[in-house]
Order: C-alpha cells, then sequence, then structure tokens
C-alpha cells in the first residue's frame, strides 16, 4: 500500500473485525497519523526494528561473561546470528499475522486497501532491512550498536553505520509509491493478500540496492572476527 492508497470497494458494512485485528492491521497504530500513514507505518515500523535490535544488545550484555571464551570469542556462536533471525522472524510474523488481519478490517470498512492499514509497510519494510542485520561486521554483530567510539578509532563514522538502515526506509518508500512490475498487478490476489502482497515485492525490491551499498562501504573490509581490542572494554 502507498499514501496514495486508498477505498477501493467492497460491500461495506461486515463482520465487526476483533480488536486484535485492528492492532495488527494498523501497525499498533501507526496507521492512524496522518498525513501520509503508508509513510508513518514504515517509520514507526523502522523504530520497532531498532527497538528490537537494541533489546538483543542488552540482553546479550546481560550474559556478561557467559557470551565470550577468555579469548574474547563468542561462547555460542548463535548470538552472532540473532538480528538476522530477528528480523526474518519479524518480517514473517507481520506477514503471517497481516494477512488476515488486514482482512478482517478491510471487509469491516468495505475497502480493498483501507489506507490505515499498514502492516504491510511493517513486512515490507522489515525485508527490506535484512541486508542490514546480516551485515553488522563483528564476531558479536550487536556490538555495532554499542561502540561508535571504537569504530572511530579506525576511521568508521556512524554515518556509515546509518547509510544502509536509511537507505532502506527510503528504497522501500519510493519503491512502495511507484509500484514497478509486479507490485502493482499482484495487488489482484483477494483481501489481506493483496494488500500485503505489493509491499513485500517492494521490500525485496529495496533490499536490491541497500546489498549494493553494503558491498561498496567499508563494512565488508573489515577482518573477520575483529580482533577484541576494537570492540570489547
Amino acid at each position: 500500500m502507498s499514501d496514495q492508497a486508498g477505498g477501493r470497494g467492497l460491500e461495506a458494512g461486515g463482520a465487526k473485525a476483533p480488536r486484535w485485528a485492528w492492532w495488527v492491521a494498523t501497525g499498533f497504530g501507526s496507521g492512524y497519523l496522518k498525513p501520509a500513514p503508508g509513510t508513518w507505518g514504515s517509520l514507526a515500523a523502522l523504530v520497532a526494528w531498532i527497538l528490537v535490535m537494541q533489546v538483543l544488545t542488552w540482553l546479550t550484555s546481560a550474559m556478561g561473561g557467559d557470551a565470550l571464551t577468555s579469548a574474547g570469542q563468542l561462547a555460542h556462536p548463535f548470538l552472532s546470528f540473532l538480528p538476522l533471525l530477528a528480523t526474518l522472524a519479524g518480517a514473517w510474523a507481520w506477514i503471517r499475522f497481516g494477512i488476515p488481519a488486514s482482512t478482517l478490517c478491510a471487509h469491516e470498512l468495505g475497502q480493498e486497501d483501507p489506507g490505515l492499514i499498514v502492516i504491510d509497510e511493517w513486512a515490507g519494510l522489515w525485508i527490506s532491512l535484512v541486508p542490514v542485520a546480516g551485515a553488522l561486521p563483528f564476531s558479536n554483530p550487536l556490538t555495532t550498536l554499542r561502540h561508535w567510539a571504537d569504530l572511530g578509532q579506525l576511521g568508521y563514522s556512524p554515518w556509515e553505520f546509518l547509510a544502509p538502515v536509511l537507505l532502506a526506509f527510503l528504497a522501500f518508500r519510493l519503491l512502495d509509491i511507484w509500484k514497478p512490475w509486479p507490485c502493482r498487478e499482484i495487488q489482484i490476489l483477494p483481501d489481506g493478500e493483496g494488500i500485503m502482497a505489493d509491499d513485500v515485492v517492494a521490500g525485496l525490491y529495496a533490499a536490491i540496492p541497500v546489498l549494493v551499498l553494503l558491498q561498496l562501504s567499508k563494512w565488508h573490509l573489515i577482518p573477520w572476527p575483529i580482533p577484541r581490542m576494537f570492540w570489547h572494554h
């Protein structure tokens, strides 16, 4: 759905959607913000993703010495995949629960694609952020959120870590509004599937320039694993 999406007609006066469906379909209330609810929904999805990444940082930090060996390596390599797994799981959840929620709310409103339904933006944006979550350059990637000062000593700036996140947001919004093939055509799918499908495709498209930026940036040049002295106090 784009900010221009409006209400193509279904038969009005469908069954009342349950409260959970409205919470999910409106992106936990972000779809009620105006103007441009699609942009507000995408921004809310970005904030939610950042908060999830920060929670993962806190959890890893709370593990203290249990997370690291005496050599400064991860005691549990699984931890290095947490940002990627959390992002994939979140995108799946927005799609899985967003489709039935959108269907119920659209039928109650009598509109095929109501502007206040923005859970499709949540799904699409999180898909566009998958390359960012998977490309953090440390043996413990969560530390990139805590140790920008250390990166500065190596010639890296916070902007280099914010740039792919901002690119994901801007690319997704542009593609969601522009709707390159087959985004517009795939909206023919019924009910919530049609509401969700074009944003999922837009998210996949938006991930492409993010991948290109990551390859052109210094991210892929950082040694793996980076020495402990550069990221752990």
